[in-house]
């Protein structure tokens, strides 16, 4: 089991950038077993895929409109994962949220394969 927490949404310009954190925490297991998604809800719309990196950052995938401007990371002994995003517009406004799954190697971008979530944080970029 994992516990996770979002962090460093806000409010930025077109053009701006912003880094979110997801900070887990494993009972019985460390964090870094755990493959960790990106995903958002944009206003009125469902949930959708991000980004993900597998366990011991063996494969990252992005979803194709973030490619070249967002990149996934980890970061073992801090048990976080991180999601840069660069060059933001406003279509990337949107709830985020961490979700993690213990399929070590798989590319899994269904929400559905993750059964542990944070809770969410905000990101609105102004045009």
């Amino acid at each position: 089991q994992v516990q996770l927490v979002e962090s460093g949404g806000g409010s930025v310009q077109t053009g701006g950038s912003l880094t979110l954190s997801c900070a887990g925490t494993a009972s019985g297991t460390t964090f870094s077993e755990f493959s960790v998604g990106w995903f958002r809800r944009p206003p009125g719309k469902d949930r959708e895929f991000v980004s993900l990196v597998t366990v011991n950052s063996g494969t990252t995938h992005y979803r194709d409109s973030v490619k070249g401007r967002f990149t996934i990371s980890r970061d073992a002994d801090k048990n976080a994962v991180y999601l840069q995003m660069n060059n933001l517009k406003p279509e990337d406004t949107a709830v985020y949220y961490c979700a993690a799954n213990k399929n070590r190697f798989r590319v899994d971008v269904m929400p559905q394969m993750y059964p542990y979530w944070g809770q969410g944080t905000q990101v609105t970029v102004s045009s």
